[in-house]
């Protein structure tokens, strides 16, 4: 039975689709979320407007990420993770070859890599083992990958 309270899914407005939807391809490929292949205009043919992909979780519930266009007035605009809103998103990976190979996706795709492959252990704020890398989104929204030895099921 699917437990209370974990995310469901997000919803992230992005400025072109058409240069975020590959990086958010590579990105969650390589973390093992399936693209959602939807019959509908939007999410379908050679230049699709929205993309969403998911993962089954342990419980029998499934969480999504979907990207969709941000407003016309809008699309241009940096995000900034300085302003009220989440700051950044991370997601657990199951070892340090899983961070090594979503940084190769990412760098493939041109992604903006803010901070590479890194063992930040020990370093203050973090625990014992901490391998992390870090990465912008095509608008800005700082992504990161870690592995934390001990922190996943």
């Amino acid at each position: 039975m699917p437990a209370t309270g974990p995310l469901s899914h997000i919803d992230i407005s992005v400025g072109y689709p058409e240069r975020s939807i590959p990086f958010y391809d590579a990105l969650l490929t390589a973390l093992g979320y399936r693209r959602w292949n939807l019959d509908s205009p939007q999410w379908s043919g050679d230049n699709p407007r929205r993309a969403t992909w998911g993962m089954k979780n342990g419980d029998g519930s499934r969480f999504d990420i979907e990207v969709r266009p941000a407003r016309k007035e809008s699309q241009d605009q940096r995000y900034d993770r300085y302003e009220p809103g989440p700051h950044h998103l991370a997601f657990h990976a199951a070892s340090e070859i899983v961070v090594d190979s979503v940084h190769e996706a990412l760098v493939a795709v041109d992604g903006e890599v803010l901070d590479p492959p890194h063992q930040y252990g020990g370093e203050k704020g973090y625990g014992q083992f901490y391998y992390a890398v870090f990465f912008a989104d095509p608008d800005g929204v700082k992504l990161e990958v870690c592995y934390v030895r001990g922190a996943n099921p």
